[in-house]
């Protein structure tokens, strides 16, 4: 697998939420030959034993059930070891959702743009503009004991992390009622303590989507959360709405992200599987350029 990242002209990798537990062996491996370097893994890295499928919120930070909650820290934790032992840097978290028993405000933010794809880019129609009001202020009624579990959460693992030399890159989500809001990333951020060892990781398809919602402004949520940006996911969103396409397929301002980028921050490629061979290798070339 490494070897085949190498081979496309890749010096640092991404460890995902897919690494099985029987991929570990082969990865140190070839991390102690130096076939690549490791820049970043993602929560949960590795995935926990008999888990074989990406599972990024198999355990979430918001859950207050306590069974759920001590396996979101135990694998968290492992995580953060496994990053340490890899030499990443980072480790890409979310950070949980809002459940709600009937009436997900959600489910209606998606029906309404089933039928009108492009009501959330366009500011006349007016209906739709009531309706993303109408359902945030439901989510923010509901999201209390949820964001505050969450930020409960994170401070169990804060100095976990510092000891072991690893920032959590806190990223952005494309779904209506995971958390947090994007409107409250910056002054989250801004308002944990100064040790913490966190940062924002922007997602561009996410933010697309988002922006495709009527929920954003990409370039404005760039610009308020840069002064604590750490790392990117690169991937476009196609017309359909599909993300994790090549970078320039879809309809992503790339070269208005690129405007953010420092030399400090990690950059990784985060492309579907069925991306074809040289469609990686393009994006890796439109990544370069702009760089």
């Amino acid at each position: 697998m490494l070897r085949e990242m190498a081979n496309l002209g890749f010096e640092y990798v991404e460890l995902s939420h897919g690494i099985r537990i029987t991929l570990v062996p082969g990865i140190l491996k070839a991390v102690e030959e130096g076939v690549v370097r490791v820049s970043s893994t993602h929560n949960f890295c590795p995935l926990p034993t008999g888990v074989v499928q990406a599972a990024p919120n198999l355990f979430e930070p918001s859950v207050r059930e306590h069974r759920e909650h001590d396996q979101w820290l135990r694998h968290t934790k492992r995580s953060i070891d496994f990053a340490a032992q890899v030499k990443a840097r980072v480790l890409v978290c979310h950070l949980g959702s809002v459940t709600f028993f009937w009436f997900n405000p959600a489910r209606t933010i998606r029906n309404y743009l089933r039928d009108h794809p492009d009501a959330g880019r366009t500011t006349e129609d007016k209906g739709y503009a009531a309706l993303v009001a109408k359902s945030l202020a439901k989510l923010r009624k509901r999201m209390g004991p949820f964001w505050e579990q969450t930020k409960a959460s994170l401070n169990e693992i804060y100095d976990y992390a510092a000891r072991k030399g690893i920032k959590l890159g806190l990223e952005n989500r494309e779904k209506f009622e995971e958390l947090p809001l994007d409107a409250d990333y910056a002054e989250f951020i801004a308002g944990q303590p100064a040790t913490a060892p966190i940062g924002y990781w922007h997602d561009t398809g996410h933010a697309d989507i988002k922006e495709g919602m009527g929920l954003l402004n990409h370039r404005q949520h760039l610009a308020k959360n840069a002064p604590r940006l750490i790392g990117f996911h690169l991937h476009d969103v196609s017309a359909m709405g599909s993300d994790h396409q090549p970078v320039g397929s879809g309809h992503i301002d790339f070269k208005m992200v690129s405007e953010f980028w420092q030399p400090e921050h990690l950059l990784t490629l985060e492309l579907s599987p069925r991306v074809a061979v040289e469609d990686v290798k393009s994006s890796k070339m439109r990544v370069e350029a702009l760089m």
